[in-house]
């Protein structure tokens, strides 16, 4: 019996980790991708051992890796005076998990998904915004329509896919975040050689290496009103961030100078509130951010994503019906992201709170110690 045919919306990491795992599987798969040209935005991602044994299974991880970046280890550190308040070891990464955890330039990534999925014989259209769906059915921006027997919506925060789970705008969270890439320079070393986060009351930078160290990706976080818009190019206003972070520590201060001397831009993080199924008509599901769009507190937004895309290949392949798969694909997923993105709210509060110096002296809830590290794509049961 033939495999259905699966359509694909979105050409991100989930999207694209999913297409690459389907097709593998021998489904036929086509995958529709809104930009003009596959490609993704100058900026880093991290990517977690769970995440990493995705891309195992398409394939690609020691790829992934050796176009990454793997730290020995990182730390959090106070606003006020730069003391690590908490060591992480991640150079036993490997030992410890099976798979490395690795920074990368999400360009560099994406990169390997595309010939990942376009080796397995993935049919990938760029240019072709999802407007509208309709069964399995999808109406492209210029009015064209493309079918499938199972329709995936990998579209993002602003999903056309999702409204017909949920015909809600993704909300506010009451942070913004600024980012910026900028060369590795001498006063920037020391933070290439300890990656890690500055916490403070209500605001937060994160920062780790990309591109075999030479470059330095930096998000600075904080809590904010009045800025809801959650395009990722809308530049910075200058001089913001030195206000913003007017008496934090010198690094802190050598990181603002680096952004401030290159292109960088400001986002309002919004998100998704948990849904009760994931399943629509039968045939129609989602995964990643159109799924499950949550603030980035605990780094794993593209990895329930990677997760997201193989479970759905693996619940498609084992079943005997689309929508068999697709129940089974729900039911291994949906309690796991809901508990992440609730996670991730909480470790918001955790790093941000306004007695700094107390961190990490009570019971540590993170990502290693809640376990998510220990979850794997490949096995778990469907």
């Amino acid at each position: 019996m033939s495999r259905p045919r699966i359509l694909i919306a979105g050409g991100g990491i989930g999207g694209l980790t999913a297409a690459a795992a389907l097709a593998q599987a021998g489904f036929p798969v086509e995958l529709l991708e809104a930009a003009p040209e596959f490609g993704e935005i100058g900026a880093g991602v991290t990517l977690s051992p769970n995440a990493m044994r995705g891309f195992d299974y398409i394939g690609c991880m020691e790829e992934v890796a050796a176009a990454g970046v793997e730290p020995k280890r990182q730390r959090i550190q106070h606003w006020q005076d730069g003391r690590a308040l908490l060591t992480l070891e991640r150079a036993d990464a490997r030992a410890k998990y099976g798979a490395p955890y690795v920074y990368i330039h999400r360009a560099d990534l994406h990169a390997i998904l595309v010939e990942t999925a376009r080796e397995a014989g993935v049919t990938l259209r760029a240019g072709a915004q999802v407007v509208s769906s309709e069964g399995t059915t999808v109406t492209l921006a210029h009015g064209e329509q493309v079918n499938g027997d199972v329709l995936v919506g990998a579209d993002g925060l602003k999903s056309a896919i999702r409204d017909r789970f949920e015909p809600v705008a993704a909300h506010f969270t009451g942070h913004v975040a600024w980012r910026a890439v900028v060369p590795v320079s001498d006063a920037l070393r020391p933070l290439v050689d300890w990656p890690g986060i500055h916490i403070g009351p209500d605001r937060m930078i994160t920062r780790y290496p990309v591109r075999g160290s030479t470059l330095l990706n930096m998000v600075f976080f904080a809590r904010q009103n009045g800025w809801q818009d959650d395009g990722w190019t809308i530049p910075a206003v200058p001089g913001e961030l030195r206000e913003i972070y007017a008496g934090w520590e010198p690094e802190v201060q050598a990181m603002i100078a680096a952004a401030e001397a290159v292109p960088h831009f400001r986002w309002a993080l919004n998100a998704r509130q948990p849904l009760k199924s994931w399943i629509v008509d039968g045939r129609v599901t989602l995964l990643g951010d159109a799924a499950h769009a949550m603030t980035p507190f605990l780094g794993h937004g593209a990895a329930c994503a990677i997760e997201d895309a193989v479970v759905l290949a693996r619940a498609l392949a084992a079943s005997a019906t689309p929508e068999e798969g697709l129940q089974r694909y729900q039911d291994a997923r949906i309690e796991r992201t809901t508990f992440i993105q609730a996670e991730s709210n909480a470790n918001a509060d955790r790093m941000q709170g306004q007695e700094t110096d107390l961190f990490g002296l009570t019971e540590l809830r993170n990502e290693e110690t809640l376990g998510l590290f220990d979850y794997d794509c490949r096995t778990v049961a469907v």
